[in-house]
């Protein structure tokens, strides 16, 4: 294995003191402002006993009180409830996704959860003004595949079904009396149809269809506070998508009416009157982010926060009348800014900022740039690099989706490895989002190929530019960003000193064999945009998996053993074929976690071991591990070649004391699982018939080489799915 030692060769300079890995990645002191309907009291996520709750505060000033209880999982997502008196937010169990939605209310601090169902996903979809006590939430309790639309009542949790999803729809949309008036459906092509019906009694008719190329560019939104008139976003007939209105009657969308659009980039978020629901103001982003007001009353009060306070305003929340507005000023080289401003008055009121901590530290700008591809296409980026002289070495920091997008601003894991020495470059690849149909399509089945050229492309102008160095290259990511990094280390061995992988798919048959069952409705987009679960040989081609052989350099894998969407066995499989070819890799599972690291303490643990890789192989500089590994949940399941001190070798026999002991291979039946391992199970059992027996015999060699080492915790279900692939293998020969 070729291998760069270069910890104590490059250093960035002596006087820039070393950011604490706590300040920028351990919990925000204050953020997620909001304010309650009347006016009268503020809230925010703060810490209470080390983890995010919401307090509540006079608006006026005076003490704080925490009104949440959660004792685990950070609650990250929450809203007023409009009568005023209760909070709603949703929280999952270990990072499962399968969110409930509760309510608090804020005298008695007694909480309810108002979708009490195991194994089922719930999020909140709506609420009125005029019906304070209940909200819309969407769950898919009847079928885990499909989401259904409920009315449930905040005060007593009684639901109500109003629309019943019995035929695979993606997207429900509401009128202003909740009638569900428009919905979406896939179609065999990967296109999306969109009917809409006149009244709860109605027929339903072809309002749209939307061919594949135009369908994540093209949608409708909502309905006027009448009902005539659907709100959408277009690019049919033009590249970028338009902020349109249409007529909601059979044959209206071919009566579009452009309220806002740009040439350069996707209409982004609409700012809309709580009222009417009319459009007032409308975001582009592009390089940066770029609010364009429709409203001329609107933008009185535009150029009055804008004089404020220096970053990127955005409107976060107001108060029912719109009379106070919730303000957040974000910067990139700074913590995000909260203030209150007075519609009335046209004054400002600085509240908080969200890490204060950040102050005491001179953190670097990140530049927007524009590279340009090998076949010509431009990718929007973003860089930021350390004071002083480079080149030095530099992160290509994936993003993940890939169907999403990397955007100006403060960005933690940027200020982190600047301070630590490295430049950092966020290229923004085909197919990621917000760019116009042409950008996004032509990362269609381009996995491996013209979406990895890209990064590689980005890492080459950084080197042309002066910024990297050639031989000290990095890559890393998270989710998409996770897979780009095992292609890369697989593909490009060469270009690549090292790669970190955080959560990323291995083999994407195995991955589109086992997403979530709520995903089946858009199961068809994978196919279409990446590949189908019965190409066998195209996926197995762009699989990092398949050629696991060409790693050749040092990697580092993240997981969260709890991920619904990219499995443990997604990071177990590569591990355990590199270990067979006695390969080295250091590998970190977290036992509580899902889709990434939600608890602080895991990310800490996590980004403690990946800035001791980097130095080790890129040179930078480095915090010492400390205790950040012992107080998480970390599980280093392998150790590769990273030797230091405060990271040891996790030994799976230290399992809790309440574990039973497993049943020995073969002998698990369904009944000897957990529910919460039943409910894991179903989603394999639902797809085993249709997974190819290639895939399943590949399946069975990796958990066999796996055996000897997963953790007794995870016996059962482990030795449940060998024995059904055993059983199906055995049917299908």
């Amino acid at each position: 294995m070729s291998s760069l030692a270069l910890g104590n060769q490059v250093k960035a300079p002596d006087a820039t003191p070393l950011i604490p890995r706590e300040t920028l990645f351990g919990n925000p002191e204050r953020a997620g402002l909001q304010i309650s309907p009347d006016g009268s009291t503020i809230s925010y996520l703060a810490p209470h006993e080390d983890v995010l709750n919401v307090w509540i505060q006079p608006t006026a000033g005076g003490e704080a009180s925490v009104i949440t209880s959660s004792t685990d999982r950070p609650i990250m997502g929450y809203a007023w409830a409009i009568n005023g008196e209760q909070i709603l937010y949703t929280l999952d169990k270990d990072g499962d996704e399968n969110t409930h939605v509760y309510a608090v209310d804020l005298e008695t601090k007694e909480t309810t959860d108002l979708t009490p169902f195991d194994g089922v996903k719930a999020g909140m979809a709506g609420q009125h003004r005029d019906r304070p006590d209940e909200i819309l939430v969407q769950m898919n309790q009847r079928d885990p595949r499909n989401m259904d639309m409920y009315k449930v009542n905040t005060r007593t949790g009684e639901s109500e079904l109003i629309f019943a999803n019995d035929d695979g729809y993606v997207g429900m949309i509401p009128d202003d009396d909740w009638t569900v008036r428009g919905r979406a459906k896939m179609t065999e092509d990967g296109g999306t149809l969109f009917e809409l019906r006149n009244s709860a009694d109605g027929e339903w008719y072809e309002f749209m269809k939307v061919s594949m190329q135009d369908a994540m560019n093209t949608m409708p939104m909502g309905f006027s506070k009448d009902g005539t008139i659907i709100y959408g976003k277009d690019a049919t007939g033009r590249d970028t998508s338009a902020l349109v209105s249409m007529p909601a009657r059979k044959g209206g969308a071919e009566q579009a009416t452009v309220i806002f659009e740009s040439d350069k980039a996707d209409v982004g978020g609409v700012y809309s009157d709580k009222d009417t629901h009319e459009p007032r103001a409308v975001s582009v982003n592009y390089l940066r982010n770029e609010w364009h007001v429709l409203d001329p009353e609107l933008q009185v009060h535009i150029d009055a926060i804008k004089a404020l306070d220096e970053g990127d305003p955005n409107i976060t929340d107001s108060t029912l009348d719109e009379s106070m507005m919730v303000v957040a000023f974000e910067r990139d080289n700074g913590p995000v800014n909260y203030w209150l401003y007075d519609t009335d008055s046209r004054t400002g009121r600085y509240l908080f900022s969200n890490r204060p901590d950040l102050e005491k530290y001179e953190l670097v700008t990140t530049r927007p740039v524009e590279i340009t591809a090998r076949d010509g296409l431009v990718l929007p980026s973003y860089v930021t690099t350390p004071r002083g002289e480079g080149p030095w070495p530099t992160v290509v920091l994936v993003h993940g989706g890939p169907w999403a997008r990397d955007s100006w601003g403060y960005n933690p894991i940027h200020q982190w490895l600047a301070n630590r020495g490295y430049a950092v470059i966020s290229p923004n690849f085909r197919g990621s989002t917000g760019f116009g149909k042409n950008f996004l399509n032509a990362g269609n089945r381009q996995w491996y190929h013209a979406m990895q050229d890209d990064v590689n492309d980005a890492a080459a102008w950084a080197v042309a530019e002066g910024i990297a160095d050639k031989d000290r290259l990095a890559i890393m990511g998270g989710s998409y960003g996770g897979y780009a990094t095992l292609a890369g280390m697989t593909r490009d061995p060469e270009l690549w000193a090292c790669g970190v992988d955080i959560v990323g798919p291995s083999h994407i048959g195995t991955l589109l064999s086992t997403i979530p069952m709520y995903w089946e409705p858009v199961k068809i987009m994978f196919t279409e945009r990446v590949g189908g679960v019965d190409e066998t040989e195209w996926l197995d081609s762009i699989s990092p998996l398949t050629h696991v052989d060409n790693i050749s350099k040092p990697l580092l894998i993240g997981q969260g053993a709890n991920d619904p969407r990219v499995k443990l066995a997604e990071s177990d499989q590569i591990v355990a074929a590199m270990n067979e070819r006695s390969i080295p890799v250091t590998y970190v599972v977290f036992p509580d976690e899902g889709h990434g690291f939600a608890k602080p303490e895991n990310r800490l643990a996590f980004m403690a071991v990946t800035e001791q890789f980097l130095s080790e192989h890129l040179g930078g500089r480095a915090e010492a591990v400390g205790v950040d590994v012992q107080d998480s949940t970390a599980q280093v399941r392998d150790l590769g070649n990273l030797q230091v001190e405060g990271v040891a070798l996790w030994d799976a026999s230290e399992a809790p004391a309440d574990v039973p002991e497993a049943a020995p291979a073969g002998t698990v039946t369904f009944a000897d699982l957990t529910p919460e391992q039943q409910a894991q199970v179903q989603q394999f059992l639902d797809r085993v018939d249709t997974i190819p027996l290639d895939q399943l015999g590949m399946m069975k060699s990796l958990l066999e080489a796996q055996r000897s080492n997963v953790p007794p915790a995870e016996l059962p279900i482990f030795e449940f799915m060998l024995q059904t692939i055993n059983e199906k293998i055995a049917e299908e020969s």
